[in-house]
């Protein structure tokens, strides 16, 4: 049996923009950006430019009995898998009447249920409580996301959980797209979802000293990936799936499909934790086209990494510039964190939406408030506001680049 053909054949969003998914993607084509002051005093006052779903009830969206049993992340990750179920054209929650019963979840969070931690040390240290909710564990616990989305699916397929820092969606899709290649699963739902605004976790990203400042003025254009003046990466909370599909099978069945994912390529910088090498990101992305059967000449936008730190930025290009030599200056690159900041483990997949979308609707969303481009971050065609979109070719990339060293690229074809 050959390699098997793999459609996206469905997309879900979780945002501060809401669920939808054609107003999602509308706004970062013109490069509106969700990044506003996010403030909180529990349990002291701070505040930063952070990405925050202000307006998401997990109650509203999931009903309140099975909200309660979940943590803001499982939360934020079952609603943007339901809506990219039914997105796939799959009007009920069950996998039981679909031709392909080997259906299975793979999904990525780089903090899992923090939140609920985060509140039970509060419980125990600040309030003086002898007990936490008897609940912590089942709610805190990294793969509960995934476990709620199989079981609400009905998905008997396998249902595995990636925690790879900001690579953790990216290897999930990843992960996804060969099990179906190879045969062993002919559907996955996958993605990823994380809520890093804890106060507890906002302060050791502040520690490190790579955070944006801003105020109520400022903070919408905090996040400026490879601008002269960048100053940090924002975080944000949210959340975005895709069901992956065999080709044939979403063809029989009417599917509409937004891109084939062709390639898959990870690597590991195996050198400094926190240090990203431009070495280890060009074989991830020399692996993904290899992966996918692509030429460099192929592939017609990047979507970047891009987290505006100052070491990171540049390194990635370099890597850019490394694979696509004489064809880097006319490469379109950009990076949508400007836009929708820094979800952590969900990233990879709020970027692989993404970029199935800039291949199906021929639009690249740019790089927001990239006025001055830094000189070590030049070399490709950079994709800005100011310049509107860019159409794309036949294919495209979507870069993860994790602290740890881990790098995770993916593929995408366009179909039509």
């Amino acid at each position: 049996m050959g390699q098997r053909r793999v459609a996206v054949t469905g997309l879900g969003i979780v945002s501060p923009f809401g669920t939808d998914l054609d107003d999602y993607f509308a706004r970062l084509a013109r490069g509106e950006s969700a990044i506003r002051l996010y403030s909180t005093d529990i349990p002291r006052p701070f505040a930063l430019p952070a990405v925050h779903c202000a307006g998401f009830d997990g109650g509203a969206e999931l009903g309140r009995g099975l909200a309660h049993t979940m943590d803001r992340c499982s939360q934020l990750g079952a609603t943007a898998a339901f809506a990219a179920w039914q997105n796939a054209g799959f009007p009920e929650k069950s996998a039981a009447a679909l031709p392909h019963r080997n259906a299975g979840v793979a999904w990525g969070t780089a903090l899992g249920g923090t939140l609920t931690f985060e509140q039970g040390y509060r419980d125990l240290y600040m309030l003086g409580r002898e007990r936490v909710s008897p609940l912590s564990v089942v709610l805190g616990m990294n793969n509960a996301a995934a476990s709620h989305i199989s079981i609400q699916l009905k998905l008997p397929g396998p249902c595995h959980t990636y925690t790879i820092a900001c690579a953790s969606a990216a290897v999930a899709i990843g992960e996804a797209f060969h099990r179906i290649r190879r045969g062993e699963a002919d559907l996955m739902v996958t993605g990823g979802s994380d809520c890093p605004l804890g106060y507890g976790v906002v302060r050791a990203w502040e520690a490190l000293r790579v955070v944006a400042p801003g105020d109520e003025t400022t903070a919408y254009r905090a996040c400026r990936p490879f601008s002269g003046d960048r100053a940090g990466l924002v975080l944000g909370e949210g959340a975005a799936a895709l069901v992956l599909e065999d080709w044939d099978l979403a063809q029989a069945r009417g599917a509409r499909i937004y891109a084939e994912m062709v390639g898959y390529g990870t690597t590991s910088d195996h050198s400094h934790l926190v240090k990203p090498e431009a070495e280890g990101q060009v074989r991830a992305i020399r692996a993904a086209l290899a992966d996918g059967g692509l030429t460099p000449e192929q592939v017609g936008y990047v979507n970047a990494h891009g987290t505006a730190t100052r070491e990171g930025d540049p390194t990635e290009i370099a890597a850019l510039r490394e694979v696509f030599g004489p064809l880097a200056p006319d490469l379109p690159v950009s990076a949508t964190k400007s836009m929708h900041g820094h979800l952590m483990g969900a990233t990879g997949a709020v970027e692989a939406l993404v970029t199935t979308l800039a291949l199906a609707r021929n639009v690249v969303p740019p790089t927001a408030f990239l006025d001055e481009i830094d000189p070590d971050c030049a070399g490709v065609r950079h994709v800005t506001a100011a310049q509107g979109a860019a159409p794309t070719a036949e294919a495209a990339l979507s870069n993860s680049f994790a602290f740890g060293g881990t790098n995770a690229v993916l593929a995408f074809r366009r179909t039509a």
